[in-house]
């Protein structure tokens, strides 16, 4: 497979992991209120920023993306940042954790999309 294949597969992941996250947002405020769509749309956007992070660190090291230095200082804090960025989301806004938890599961949901859009289109061909 080319990588062409595959920056198509993390585009699309990236643009579905926002539609999951505009789409689950809009599910969330209709059905349960401000607060908790806020932070639906709050943990979302931590997931996407995560998947971006993983991504780009995967890219630097394979050799598609240009070294950039601080790609593991920043990786080894992943976890550091978005449990201060959570903290910050569930304490000081006074959102539902829970909330903020469905909505970090934004880019697994966009990564399951991506492999039922290639298992059906493959499976025509």
């Amino acid at each position: 497979m080319s990588a062409d294949f595959y920056d198509r597969a993390l585009r699309r992941i990236k643009a579905l992991t926002v539609v999951v996250g505009l789409i689950g947002t809009a599910g969330i405020l209709v059905l349960r209120g401000r607060n908790e769509g806020i932070g639906f749309l709050a943990g979302s956007a931590v997931s996407y920023l995560n998947f971006e992070l993983l991504s780009g660190f995967a890219g630097v090291m394979g050799g598609s993306a240009p070294k950039a230095k601080g790609w593991g200082l920043l990786l080894a804090l992943r976890y550091a940042i978005i449990g201060a960025a959570i903290y910050v989301i569930v304490r000081v806004l006074g959102i539902t954790p829970v909330a903020v938890l469905a909505g970090l599961l934004a880019a697994f949901a966009a990564v399951l999309l991506e492999i039922l859009y290639e298992l059906i289109l493959h499976a025509r061909t």
